[in-house]
């Protein structure tokens, strides 16, 4: 049985963590180790926008203390991910390389949208629970040091994704000062929260009954473990138990937290604003039960790594996830479904058809899929600067899943489905977009334009049309009685972007029924 060494590097807000994971078929993942450091970065990141010189130099030590562990343990693969702490500072991309530099480890900054689905896949990974959890309506909260994510699940399928921007390093930082004493900062943070969540509630959970609320808060859930003395993985505490818990943390200073408690000087400060958004989240919601996940982001880094390499079969599609929120963005501005989902039968159809030339992955036929739902979503804005509309709401929404790069290309690729394609030279002016970036789009936009043009009238003419690569050509072929002098002539237009990317003709092949 082949046993795999796997370590997942953390540089968070307040800590940053080192697991150390054995990974086999038969046992699946299990923790060996856990190293943790506390060191507030968080605090320099958000109220001054760069990191102090000593903190860099301290995490630069860490790092260098946990690449040393991993080679006594002889791993055979790591990951070391930074979340907000190094992706808000101003100078993210230099901090990085020289950390690099000292430490000789590759470090992967990841976009909101990355950190929170490892988040949901730490959850996850003990499957069993997250499986029964979503079934009934789950709002998964996951409250970082600069920001919280919610993400509400029904039915096993995810709903809807929102970032609300209220952390519990920044909040503290923020309003802290302001506030005369501990019930005045309670109110302050109770009047914000409300605010933001009057407008979630309105937009997006509207009439749907959450039950349960998982909160991904490491320190919270060791404190109130302990409390509990719950051996468990998987911490459950009621809505009155809870709030027992709030009047007994809210009103106390981190100094009679931690004497009281008995947690670390570190965390007391954290611990207020956390029971705050948690209480106003579960009266906003009307929840039941709260749940606390001892899992963290490192389970999540490791667990995807063991899915990827066939550790470990999970119930979950992560990818029917990612697929769930970007149709939430297209009905938020009123897309029209018929069109997409014949558009989306279309398209996957010849990226299949055509794996050969192209010799693009899943991953890409995902984003294409993606890029579909959104194309339309521009014109709720206007209908005259679709493209340039759709660009922009793409490029401003967080997509539960995707990187940057990722939202890139699917908002590369929605723009020029109407608009004169940038070749490269002129599309990477101003821009991030990769050579092997910019051939993604170019690929992508040449299957949209085509799958556009068959559904011009937006009648769905070609609802059960076949394709099939023969000679050259990238035959379509349908049986109907439909005139379809426009789709011909629209295709026409679009054909010429397709053969210059691919060097394969479209062609329509029209059967009439008898």
């Amino acid at each position: 049985m082949a046993v795999k060494l796997f370590s997942a590097i953390v540089i968070g807000s307040t800590e940053t963590e080192m697991k150390v994971f054995e990974l086999s078929q038969g046992r699946g993942m299990r923790k060996i180790d856990c190293i943790s450091t506390r060191l507030n970065l968080g605090v320099d990141a958000y109220s001054m926008g760069k990191l102090d010189v000593e903190k860099v130099e301290e995490l630069c030590l860490v790092l260098k203390e946990f690449k040393t562990t991993m080679a006594g343990y002889k791993v055979d693969a790591y990951r070391v991910c930074a979340t907000s702490a190094l992706r808000e500072i101003r100078s993210s991309l230099i901090t990085r390389d020289y950390i690099e530099k000292q430490t000789g480890l590759n470090i992967e900054i990841l976009s909101n949208s990355e950190q929170r689905f490892l988040d949901f896949k730490s959850i996850a990974s003990e499957s069993s629970s997250f499986e029964t959890i979503i079934q009934n309506g789950t709002a998964v909260v996951d409250i970082g040091g600069n920001s919280m994510q919610i993400s509400v699940f029904d039915n096993d399928r995810l709903i809807t994704t929102q970032n609300i921007r209220m952390g519990k390093v920044s909040t503290r930082e923020q309003y802290l000062p302001m506030a005369r004493n501990n019930a005045h900062f309670e109110k302050l943070v109770l009047e914000l929260m409300e605010h933001e969540l009057n407008g979630f509630g309105r937009l997006y959970q509207k009439d749907r009954q959450i039950k349960n609320m998982i909160v991904v808060d490491r320190q919270l859930q060791e404190l109130l473990k302990k409390q509990q003395k719950a051996p468990n993985s998987l911490l459950t505490i009621s809505k009155e138990e809870f709030a027992g818990y709030y009047q007994q943390i809210v009103c106390l200073n981190p100094d009679e937290i931690t004497e009281r408690f008995e947690v670390s000087a570190d965390t007391a400060p954290l611990l207020v604003p956390s029971v705050i958004f948690c209480r106003c989240l579960l009266d906003k919601m009307g929840a039941d039960t709260i749940w606390f996940p001892e899992m963290s982001l490192g389970d999540g880094i490791c667990f995807e790594y063991a899915v990827k390499n066939k550790f470990i079969r999970t119930k979950h599609s992560f990818e029917e996830d990612i697929i769930a929120a970007s149709r939430s963005i297209a009905k938020r501005y009123k897309s029209n479904q018929a069109h997409i989902k014949n558009m989306e039968e279309i398209t996957l159809q010849i990226f299949d058809k055509m794996k050969k030339i192209h010799g693009l992955g899943q991953r890409e036929r995902l984003l294409l899929q993606i890029s579909v739902i959104l194309h339309n979503c521009g014109k709720f804005i206007s209908l005259t600067n679709v493209a340039e509309c759709a660009y922009n709401i793409i490029m401003a929404t967080d997509i539960i899943g995707l990187s940057l790069a990722e939202r890139q290309i699917v908002a590369n690729v929605v723009k020029f489905n109407t608009m004169d394609f940038s070749y490269y030279d002129k599309l990477a002016l101003g821009s991030s977009i990769s050579r092997k970036e910019y051939l993604v789009i170019a690929k992508l936009t040449a299957m949209v334009r085509v799958a556009n043009a068959l559904d011009r009238s937006h009648k769905q003419k070609f609802k059960n049309a076949s394709i099939a690569l023969r000679d050259g050509e990238l035959i379509i072929s349908v049986n109907s009685q439909d005139d379809l002098t426009l789709e011909k002539g629209t295709l026409e237009e679009k054909s010429e972007f397709f053969e210059e990317v691919f060097n394969v003709h479209p062609k329509i092949r029209q059967k009439k029924k008898m």
